[in-house]
């Protein structure tokens, strides 16, 4: 199915507007609201109502609280947006068990957003779990990812982070469900953007917020090594995934170009250190693309690569991506790539594509809406992906330095 949801029809997304909106209320730290409350005299418990609105009722703006007095309404709706997010459109996929929420921000940058559905199976939950981005773009350009294709526009603020999450749990409630999970590997590179990446996730997780349980985060990274120190000598409980794609240093130049900057052995040794030091298993993700990095050889040195980690590791057909040469892996493929990691006794899951009838791979309806590059530059493009990853299978490393704003 492909569609809007009836409840929530296309808006035709505004134009950036002339002057800096205000901030969003999602994003201020504990204490600043009541600050800003005490400054003008208000008692304490108003902060407390507005919170209560803002991460446990459906209120888009001041106005719609009514136990405030209506100077104060009139002062928080002057000072604060409620949602950052609000000028959505809405997309269905796999009958309705895939929602593509393609968001434009108030200075008019294209962010994206999806939220996957998934039914009760014997012992197993219902789940609801959305995933989220982190900047509009991305500086990283994996050639595989729509995103990449994008560039990089700028990281997001907290309270446009966090509002996605907001928007879904509204639609989620509005059926009397519940989000479950939240994983940050949408649009950017979470570990880039990290400061504010933590702020959401302790709006997130702290039970006066939202409420969500650390374990039920995942922060995802293509491996900034230095995100990552930082992030093990904090001690957090959510979940770590690193965006791996290939164990071999050659092909993964190709495929996560921040692999110049930090190779695939100080990746894995920061993620593996973060394991022993956390007592969280690291998740590694795979996109598999046919005849580049699901060969025989790629699937061994992954095995040796992770053999004896704390990790899991999923497999995940590549989406179709505009203007690249690759298509996904074969499930036969697939299938004894994971034997062989199973083999070496590292946990591993075969992960489906969701949404592909409406585009609900990472950056792929921004994309979209950017319009079409020109042929020549495509063809060019295609050329030299190809070039690219035949040098990789022959063990060449790049000579091309990481992408620019990447981890400098």
């Amino acid at each position: 199915m492909t569609g809007i949801k009836a409840a929530l029809p296309v808006v035709e997304l505004a134009a950036s507007p002339a002057t800096p909106a205000a901030p969003g209320i999602s994003g201020l730290a504990a204490g600043e609201l009541e600050a800003w409350f005490a400054a003008r005299g208000a008692p304490g418990f108003r902060a407390r109502q507005v919170a209560d609105a803002v991460w446990r009722g459906k209120a888009e703006s001041a106005a719609e609280i009514r136990t405030l007095p209506a100077g104060l309404r009139a002062e928080l709706d002057a000072a604060f947006r409620f949602d950052t997010v609000g000028d959505t459109e809405i997309r269905l996929a796999d009958g309705g068990l895939t929602e593509k929420a393609l968001h434009r921000l108030a200075d008019g940058a294209l962010v994206e957003s999806v939220l996957m559905h998934y039914p009760a199976r014997g012992a197993q939950r219902e789940r609801h779990t959305l995933c989220i981005s982190s900047q509009a773009g991305c500086a990283v350009g994996c050639p595989f990812c729509a995103t990449g294709e994008l560039g990089f526009t700028r990281d997001l603020d907290t309270a446009e982070i966090v509002d996605q999450v907001r928007h879904a749990a509204r639609r989620l409630a509005a059926d009397a469900k519940r989000l479950t999970n939240v994983v940050f590997m949408g649009m950017g590179e979470p570990l880039l953007n990290l400061d504010r990446v933590l702020e959401a996730v302790d709006a997130l997780n702290d039970r006066r917020r939202f409420g969500l349980g650390a374990r039920h985060i995942t922060v995802s990274t293509s491996g900034v090594v230095p995100g990552i120190r930082r992030l093990t000598a904090l001690g957090p409980q959510f979940t770590l995934a690193v965006s791996l794609h290939a164990a071999r240093d050659a092909l993964r130049d190709v495929l996560v170009p921040l692999n110049r900057r930090w190779p695939i052995d100080e990746v894995v040794g920061a993620a593996r250190d973060h394991a022993r030091a956390t007592g969280r298993r690291v998740s590694y993700e795979v996109t598999m693309i046919s005849g580049v990095n699901d060969t025989p050889t790629d699937a061994q040195a992954m095995a040796d690569l992770l053999r004896g980690d704390h990790a899991h590791v999923n497999l995940i057909p590549m989406n179709p991506v505009a203007h690249t040469p690759w298509v996904a892996s074969p499930d036969d493929v697939i299938e004894r790539f994971a034997a062989t990691l199973l083999d070496a006794g590292i946990a591993t899951t075969i992960r489906r594509n969701r949404g592909a009838e409406i585009g609900a791979a990472c950056g792929q309806l921004a994309a979209e809406r950017s319009g079409e590059p020109p042929a020549a530059a495509v063809a060019r493009r295609r050329a030299r992906l190809v070039g690219e990853s035949a040098a990789a299978l022959r063990g060449e490393r790049s000579h091309e330095p990481s992408p620019v704003g990447a981890g400098e």
